[in-house]
């Protein structure tokens, strides 16, 4: 039977598990602490020896710990660290890790894809794809999944129903967004295609849409006022950046999202808030 090991049991995690499990695999969901098989952390070598001690040996791995919100510090703690502790502990084993559409900096506007340029200037971005470097060169998968939401989380629609929402300056800004739902079919797939090994992919779904088109359709959905204008934000810790991220390519696989749209669900993730 085919073993999963799932570093990270949170929002993408949880879904994760339940989908692999349905389809017949054993899985074993870490975190360092909350609703877990196991309990250990991804930054402590150590800490993965003695795992690796108390679980049967898995066939799989996936990394999706979260850096919680911290910084850089943090970053190179679980994702960095974390990777090559993954790599050095269970040599061999395909890992799959969830990165971030983040490390792409244009802000042209323009459709990025996996051969898109990556230079960025900020140090988040810099430990991420560091971290996709040790997982592609043992054979891994990279995952970059855009802005995650599903029921029960969706930073733009409360900020949009709380009327803490702004438009930055003319909304022009392209949104991107994954369903955490989408993201577990993703690395299901992906992991279960051989031909996926030592390759990037984008994870999101398929209609990308400025802020001003989403704002627009969540206000008519609503019954809400569009948000005012207001200067766009240039200190978000993942950077400001203005693309579409393409999915054709994990599409050309053989992968199609549930949810390919983020306002065509927003009603029934509202219900969820």
């Amino acid at each position: 039977m085919n073993h999963l090991l799932l570093v990270g049991n949170g929002f993408v995690g949880k879904v994760t598990v339940k989908l692999f499990r349905k389809n017949g695999w054993e899985v074993t969901a870490v975190s360092r602490c909350g609703e877990s098989d196991e309990h250990a952390d991804v930054s402590s070598k150590e800490s993965m020896l003695d795992l690796k001690q108390r679980i049967s040996a898995p066939t799989h791995i996936v990394h999706c710990a979260s850096a919680s919100g911290g910084g850089a510090e943090v970053y190179r703690q679980v994702y960095q660290e974390g990777c090559q502790n993954l790599v050095e502990v269970f040599p061999g084993v395909p890992i799959l890790f969830t990165s971030s559409t983040s490390v792409y900096p244009q802000t042209d506007g323009l459709l990025v894809d996996e051969n898109s340029p990556t230079e960025l200037d900020r140090l988040t971005g810099q430990i991420l794809l560091a971290s996709e470097a040790s997982i592609l060169a043992s054979g891994g998968v990279v995952a970059r999944l855009a802005g995650v939401y599903g029921n029960g989380r969706s930073y733009l629609l409360r900020r949009f129903l709380s009327g803490e929402a702004t438009m930055e300056e003319k909304g022009e800004r392209i949104l991107n967004h994954t369903h955490n739902e989408d993201a577990a079919s993703a690395i299901f797939h992906l992991l279960n295609n051989c031909h996926a090994r030592g390759q990037i992919y984008n994870v999101c779904d398929s209609q990308p849409k400025s802020q001003s088109d989403t704002y627009h359709e969540l206000s008519k959905m609503f019954g809400r006022s569009v948000p005012a204008s207001a200067p766009r934000n240039l200190n978000s810790k993942r950077g400001w950046s203005h693309k579409a991220v393409s999915n054709a390519k994990i599409v050309n696989s053989g992968w199609q999202p549930t949810y390919p749209s983020f306002t065509e669900v927003a009603e029934d993730i509202c219900l969820t808030l």
